[in-house]
């Protein structure tokens, strides 16, 4: 009965398997109930907290534990008393930083299809709008400081596997802002057959406020919402602002449509024309609820997707409005989540993922290695033969004070042992290269990506490059996942503008852009040059590929297309003056040098003339 009840207890163990699973080997990730430990994740208590992200939110304070160098911190917490002791060197952040500038590359450019032949002889209507949108966008990305905010984002998509971007319409500036969220803050709700890489109709961006004794305020939940939903009538049926459709059946009432809109009689909805749709009307619009709870209105069982709205305090803006579903007249979320790494879940994956562990033994071997250096700078030293000086208070001897110059007398048969550690420390620095190499390679990192090679010691520019080949197809998949959300984001730009009728932004379906990085691996640029003029001059390459060759390069030229044509206007000879354009003086000049001139010619000169 004994062991059969302890094994009910205990419970079974369970083997959990999720997009954070690879954490599992960490104590304070799965407890025996299978949740987080409080101390790293004290929101759990909180009962508007979803289930499904307590995982989700706990990991993220443990990854960012270990990119602040406070995993040792961590461990003291919760219950490591050895953890104040862990010597942490900054690995992780060499790795997330070293990811995060190959990822952006040298440069980002807003490139629309087809801008490149605006200036083209006899260019299309298509091509020439083409480069005035994406004048538009770079205008745009400029003034929104767009390279600064993405280093923001994409960071913490790289150290947590997912990056917000939350764009809204200033009315102030005439422009849409861009701002970066925390991965913690955006909870999504996926229904339960939902595909995890379609677009969520409802996202929810909540935060807990906490108390303020001083001031008064009390412990709150502020959640802010963006969902879809059917175009409501102004006023609803029966009431006193309800009109007649006066294109339905007597005795028949139709909701008021707002501003804009018109009632549809046939489908019995609102339906509105947006300006990226002229042509199409649809019975879909946004809505923005920003409110707040306080946590002693809340009941067990509440969760974020839940809270009553008769507790709710609504915020306003600026102007007065309430911020209580709010119709915001576009037809998407103004919300664009980026994934660090291409999956089949909502949610992406830190770069340090498949290198946690190896980080751990790293620092382990590290913290050793301090141990080791320190009786190896100070060694202990055992004397035999001395007497050591007596304390008369305590009666105890006195520590030897060892220093350079210090003279022992020792007895007949007296020695002096020295404990030499410098063996174990080699063998431990030899112990963090291993795992510092090891890391790298997992990561997909190579070491002259790292800069921990030296450029002598690469035999050729064709081995330097099949080195760097895991780098590359690891930069390549993370651009891929990031390519739909950087169109889409542009895309969003445009509608934003159209719907706050921003001067220059015509109506309209907005065209395709995207973003493109630059080389995220330095190039031979004296090479590329030299094979740009090879190749051009050979004539198996056009000018205007060896231009966009020298551009991805990193050479200074901003656009192909005006290059081209300042080449070509250099290499256009100059048209020769006829006789009659030339001045006197010169035609004098010429006739003086003519061979007729000569004085054994005059005579023959004059009988031309004669004749």
């Amino acid at each position: 009965m004994g062991p059969t009840r302890r094994m009910l207890l205990v419970g079974l163990p369970r083997f959990l398997t999720d997009a954070w699973s690879w954490l599992n080997y960490k104590p304070v990730m799965a407890t025996y109930d299978g949740r987080p430990h409080r101390a790293l994740a004290p929101e759990i208590q909180a009962t508007w907290l979803p289930d499904e992200a307590v995982r989700r939110l706990a990991a993220y304070k443990l990854i960012a534990a270990y990119d602040s160098n406070q995993a040792g911190e961590l461990a003291t917490i919760t219950g490591n008393q050895q953890g104040g002791e862990r010597r942490e060197f900054g690995d992780p952040t060499l790795i997330v930083d070293t990811t995060l500038a190959h990822l952006l590359g040298q440069t980002q450019q807003i490139v629309v299809p087809g801008a490149e032949h605006a200036k083209d002889p006899g260019a299309t209507p298509e091509a020439v709008a083409a480069a005035a949108a994406q004048e538009r966008l770079r205008a745009w990305a400029e003034a929104e400081l767009l390279p600064l905010r993405m280093q923001a984002c994409e960071r913490k998509a790289v150290l947590l596997g997912d990056g917000v971007y939350l764009l809204a319409w200033d009315p102030e500036k005439g422009r849409v802002r861009l701002q970066t969220l925390d991965p913690g803050f955006y909870f999504p709700v996926i229904e339960d057959d939902a595909d995890p890489g379609e677009y969520p109709s409802r996202v929810h961006l909540a935060w807990e406020v906490p108390e303020d004794p001083q001031r008064g305020i009390k412990a709150r939940v502020r959640r802010i919402t963006y969902e879809l939903g059917p175009i409501t009538p102004a006023a609803q049926p029966g009431t006193a602002d309800a009109r007649r459709n006066p294109d339905a059946p007597a005795g028949t009432v139709s909701p008021v449509a707002g501003p804009g809109d018109v009632y549809d009689a046939a489908s019995g909805r609102i339906v509105r024309t947006y300006p990226w749709a002229p042509d199409k009307a649809q019975a879909l619009t946004c809505y923005l609820t920003d409110a707040e709870w306080s946590l002693e209105d809340l009941r067990h069982g509440q969760t974020l997707d839940e809270l009553p709205l008769d507790k709710a305090r609504f915020r306003e803006r600026p102007d007065g409005t309430v911020l209580d579903r709010l119709d915001l007249r576009i037809d998407f979320l103004p919300i664009v989540h980026v994934t660090n790494t291409i999956t089949d879940e909502h949610f992406g994956q830190s770069s340090l993922a498949k290198v946690f562990q190896v980080l751990d033994e790293l620092a382990e071997s590290d913290t050793d290695s301090a141990r080791a250096s320190a009786t190896t700078g100070a060694p202990i030293i055992a004397l035999a033969g001395s007497h050591a000086e007596v304390d008369r208070i305590t009666g105890r001897p006195k520590p030897l004070d060892i220093t350079p110059g210090t003279v022992f007398q020792l007895a007949d048969g007296g020695r002096m042992d020295v404990l030499d550690t410098s063996n174990q420390l080699a063998e431990l620095r030899a112990r963090v290269e291993e795992l510092r190499e090891r890391a790298a390679v997992n990561a997909r990192l190579p070491a002259v990506s790292l800069g921990t090679v030296d450029p002598s010691d690469v035999p050729s520019g064709y081995a330097l490059q099949l080195s760097l080949g895991p780098l590359d197809s690891l930069i390549d998949a993370m651009r891929l996942a990031r390519a739909h959300k950087y169109a889409l984001l542009l895309k969003m730009v445009q509608r934003l503008h159209q719907a706050g009728q921003a001067e220059g932004w015509p109506a309209g379906p907005p065209l395709p852009a995207r973003l493109v990085f630059g080389p995220h691996t330095p190039t031979d640029r004296a090479a590329i040059l030299d094979e740009v003029i090879k190749g051009v001059g050979a004539g198996v390459l056009a000018l205007e590929t060896g231009i966009r060759m020298l551009q991805d390069a990193g050479y200074p030229i901003e656009d192909a297309r005006e290059e081209v044509e300042r080449i070509d206007a250099r290499r256009a000879p100059s048209p020769e003056p006829s006789d009659s354009a030339r001045p006197e003086e010169e035609q004098h000049e010429d006739e003086e040098e003519t061979p007729l001139d000569r004085p054994g010619d005059r005579h023959q000169r004059g009988r031309a003339e004669a004749e």
